[in-house]
């Protein structure tokens, strides 16, 4: 059985550094000291019978803590990451500048092997990043989603 994820990917235009990109960087202690292949789209699974958009939806409010902002959505496609997940994307164009980032927990061991569960942040933090930022810190898997709403940008498709 496939695992289903559904996320948002804002962006914007800044006359400065051109495109940018709402990423999210992930919580717990093996992202925590890591930059480079640890950001995602704000995302998350959802069950095989639950509407995309709607799980989409959902996700980005428990990452971000506050609701995706107003704007066009669009279905920017279904893209297959290495793990065998396939994450469905919406993308819209936003100027999206929420006060804090206040994500949903999980728990885990930690130390491994210590007995000791923590709650965790999903993301820890969120941020603009400027295309050439975003394909580093990006996990691999996720570069295709990036390539092609820049592919759907130059096309004329805002």
């Amino acid at each position: 059985m496939t695992v289903r994820s559904a996320g948002i990917l804002l962006y914007r235009g800044d006359p400065a550094s051109g495109l940018q990109f709402w990423i999210a960087h992930m919580g717990g202690p093996f992202w925590a000291r890591k930059d480079a292949g640890a950001w995602s789209v704000p995302k998350g699974e959802y069950a095989e019978d639950e509407d995309p958009w709607a799980a989409a939806q959902r996700e980005f409010t428990e990452e971000m803590g506050v609701p995706a902002p107003a704007g066009d959505y669009r279905l920017l496609g279904s893209f297959r990451q290495p793990s065998g997940k396939v994450i469905t994307v919406f993308a819209a164009e936003s100027d999206f500048t929420p006060e804090r980032i206040v994500s949903n927990t999980f728990p885990l061991e930690w130390p491994k092997g210590s007995g000791v569960i923590t709650d965790f942040p999903e993301i820890d933090r969120a941020e603009w990043a400027t295309e050439t930022e975003a394909r580093t810190r990006l996990v691999r898997g996720q570069l295709p989603i990036l390539d092609a709403l820049v592919e759907q940008l130059k096309q004329g498709g805002t």
